[in-house]
């Protein structure tokens, strides 16, 4: 009876047992996905940023960034009107010059433009004998027909085509005319002569040789003797030529009123000069108005 009874609640345990089985199977499975779930949970908020950190920070690098725009605009700004300040206070050192009417603000004198045989420097002698001594000084001998008279060197305008030596232009007019004297080419309009630079067109003196058609506008007739007549216009003597009219020297005891731009002053002994590139002028008045003369200096005589 005993056993009987201990083998019937055996038995019972049994069915209780696997009554009670699936029931924690099922929890035991429940739990495994609550700690799975959780877990997955963890892991995302491992991977994403806090928001208020990621707009936090965004707005730090924007601010950072809109300084750092708004310095430099700033500082580009100023460096600009640094620039316009230095820029202004060179362009009124120019209008300071022009203002004082120096008309050699646009003159190159870094070119030194030299065409070697062709300046109009070389004074020729005339044929008409001198009824006065020469001044002599410092082994030197000035031959005029006029007694000196001094009146202040005053160049002359000649108008906006004509320009000093030395002067540069970028371009040339189309109705510039080529002239090569002595495998030398020039450039030729409205009487100025023109040889080609690096920067341009640079003015120089007018060729012994050359010859042009037409006279400038306003050139002068300039009595040389009894028989011969030049033309005169901007510091060049012009001789008629069959081909037209010749550059040439001048001759002393030439009398012209005006002497361009690009003469000076030059004081020998007790008299003045106008020197205007090799040529010497002695001032003198005839008639009440100021005039030059073409000096014939002789080396060596005293």
């Amino acid at each position: 009876m005993n056993t009987k009874l201990k083998n019937r609640q055996y038995i019972i345990y049994i069915i209780v047992a696997l009554l009670l089985f699936p029931v924690n199977v099922e929890a035991q499975k429940m739990k495994h996905n609550t700690v799975k779930q959780n877990s997955k949970q963890n892991v995302n908020k491992q991977n994403v940023p806090n928001k208020n950190t990621i707009n936090g920070g965004n707005q730090k690098s924007t601010n950072r960034d809109l300084t750092n725009k708004t310095s430099n605009k700033k500082k580009n700004l100023d460096d600009k009107k640094t620039v316009n300040k230095k820029t202004n206070i060179n362009d009124n050192k120019v209008n300071i010059d022009k203002s004082k009417k120096n008309v050699n603000v646009n003159v190159d004198n870094s070119k030194n433009v030299n065409i070697k045989n062709n300046r109009n420097t070389v004074v020729r002698h005339s044929n008409r004998p001198y009824n006065r001594p020469p001044y002599r000084y410092g082994g030197r001998s000035y031959y005029c027909y006029h007694p000196y008279h001094y009146h202040p060197y005053r160049p002359f305008y000649w108008g906006p085509v004509w320009h000093p030596w030395g002067f540069v232009v970028a371009t040339i007019a189309v109705t510039a005319i080529v002239i090569s004297v002595e495998n030398q080419q020039y450039h030729y309009d409205s009487g100025v002569y023109y040889v080609q630079s690096g920067s341009g067109y640079t003015v120089v003196q007018a060729p012994v040789g050359a010859t042009i058609t037409t006279l400038p506008s306003n050139s002068q007739t300039v009595v040389v003797n009894e028989t011969t007549n030049n033309y005169y216009y901007g510091g060049t003597y012009y001789e008629k030529s069959d081909g037209g009219y010749t550059v040439v020297p001048p001759t002393a005891g030439t009398i012209v009123e005006n002497l361009p731009e690009g003469g000076e002053e030059v004081k020998i002994g007790d008299v003045t000069y106008v020197k205007y590139g090799e040529t010497y002028y002695q001032p003198f008045e005839q008639d009440g108005k100021n005039m030059y003369e073409v000096v014939n200096v002789e080396e060596g005589e005293e």
